[in-house]
């Protein structure tokens, strides 16, 4: 045996493969780049009509509204007989420097309080109750709450009005069959307390319902088993609501507190129509006062401002309720 035949054969290492680039994206890419592309895209297409619209409908009256918040703008401006002037933040000094403004912000809170409290806490209290009743019942009752809250605001006014009217309102007649109780000719809007607490009640009765069948969906989700489990560890129904069935239902009251805050702050035809169209001082709102300073005594500009301070109040209450939610998000 040679040399030759005795020696290992030295090993060459495997050949590289080079694998050549990529083109550049280009008409000739290939089909799936393209088409997840287009499938992004999709949703801002079927979104662009409703973001126009809005900015159409909102955004330009907006801008109108700051505009003419920052600038001196009356009937003389309005017909073209005087150039608006910009008067810089002197609207707004006028406006908060005013004591009246003031005891419309604070009424409109204590309205808004109130309306709130009232629909929030007779909204859960019937939700709870249509858990308890039959099913043909509660289908009675969603159907009842279904037609109230469908009801246009200027009829149910005007039914109100009838029902607390001082010579043939129901409501006195019925209070008066109570011991004691004489309200036969009562004006209830003779003071501002009492007539804003009957417009209270009207903005309550339309916003229960909403209330009532968000809150009534809102409690089919909550598990029966924890209930139950609350129920063998010696919780009462007070212990089961509040441990197990609020913490359940937090999100949505917190949405629904939230929104109701937002309108009841913004109540407008209730008072306008109540009022016959001229609202006293007593019965003043923001929305009232500012559509007053700019119709009634034709300050454009002031009620562009009262107005806009709305609305930065408004923004103020959607924090609060960005805050309340992300703050649910993290302990979930």
């Amino acid at each position: 045996m040679s040399a030759a035949d005795t020696t290992t054969p030295a090993k060459l290492p495997p050949a590289t493969r080079h694998t050549p680039p990529s083109p550049p994206p280009g008409p000739d890419a290939p089909p799936g780049r393209r088409t997840s592309k287009a499938t992004a895209a999709i949703p801002w297409a079927l979104l662009a009509p409703c973001l126009l619209i809005l900015a159409l409908v909102l955004g330009y009256p907006l801008v109108r509204l700051v505009t003419l918040s920052f600038q001196k703008f009356g009937q003389s401006q309005l017909w073209g007989f005087q150039p608006a002037e910009s008067v810089g933040f002197d609207n707004f000094g006028k406006v908060l420097g005013d004591s009246e403004f003031w005891d419309v912000v604070v009424r409109t809170i204590v309205f808004a309080v109130g309306s709130v409290v009232l629909t929030m806490v007779g909204g859960m209290l019937i939700a709870l109750l249509l858990q308890r009743v039959s099913g043909w019942m509660k289908t009675l009752i969603n159907i009842v709450l279904v037609a109230g809250w469908g009801m246009p605001i200027i009829v149910a006014t005007t039914v109100f009005k009838w029902l607390f009217d001082s010579d043939y309102g129901i409501v006195n007649a019925l209070l008066s069959r109570l011991p004691g109780v004489d309200l036969i000719g009562h004006n209830w809007f003779a003071s501002g307390p009492q007539g804003l607490a009957v417009i209270m009640l009207l903005v309550v009765w339309g916003a229960v319902p909403f209330v009532v069948i968000t809150l009534g969906a809102g409690l089919t989700q909550v598990p029966k088993e924890l209930e139950e489990a609350a129920r063998l560890d010696g919780a009462g129904a007070w212990g089961v609501f509040r441990y197990v069935t609020l913490p359940i239902l937090k999100p949505i009251i917190v949405m629904l507190t939230t929104l109701s805050v937002i309108w009841d702050m913004g109540v407008f035809p209730q008072v306008f129509v109540m009022r016959n169209g001229h609202p006293e001082a007593e019965f003043q709102l923001l929305t009232t006062y500012s559509y007053d300073r700019a119709f009634a005594v034709n300050d454009y500009a002031q009620g562009s401002a009262i107005a806009l301070l709305t609305v930065v109040l408004l923004l103020g209450v959607v924090a609060v309720y960005m805050r309340q939610m992300l703050k649910i998000g993290d302990v979930e």
